[in-house]
């Protein structure tokens, strides 16, 4: 018995999906997020190694989350424009949730070093907390947008409007 999927995108929010200046956003800073993630990780990696680099950890855990903040605002408004929800929509809901996890982890690095509330040890494996959930994060979004693209290709293949 054939499995079916329900569609990632129906026609129309496929249509805003790609009318959107939103989408081309999110395309450009997803990549930007990750550099600036693996340049991050280096630095904890290379402080919690060596005990030197500290500044330069923080202020790269900083910029992480600040382009985490920014990726994750200009992603409600893509949501918004294509499902009409800020956040939660149904093709994405597991994703946004724990995205929620991802936030919370940086955020809580930001509150911890702004207070004084941890080590910088401590502050630096917090932060490898939020990397590994940002990855497994990333990863749900790519496995997400590469079965709509299969999606996409299946109907174009069966003569389906995609």
């Amino acid at each position: 018995m054939a499995r079916t999927y329900e569609p990632l995108y129906t026609p129309a929010q496929r249509l805003r999906r790609d009318r959107t200046k939103w989408t081309l956003v999110q395309g450009l800073l997803a990549p930007v997020q990750f550099v600036v993630f693996l340049v991050s990780l280096y630095l904890v990696v290379r402080f919690l190694m060596t005990g030197s680099g500290e500044d330069a950890a923080n202020i790269s855990v900083l910029i992480k989350t600040f382009c985490l903040y920014t990726i994750m605002v200009t992603g409600c408004i893509w949501e918004k424009v294509v499902f009409g929800k800020y956040l939660f929509a149904k093709a994405f809901y597991w994703e946004d949730v724990f995205s929620m996890l991802v936030i919370a982890l940086h955020t809580a690095y930001v509150v911890c070093l702004m207070m004084g509330l941890l080590t910088e040890r401590e502050l630096m494996y917090l932060a490898l907390a939020a990397y590994f959930t940002y990855v497994i994060n990333a990863g749900q979004f790519i496995l997400k947008l590469r079965a709509a693209r299969l999606q996409e290709k299946r109907q174009m293949n069966q003569g389906l409007p995609a």
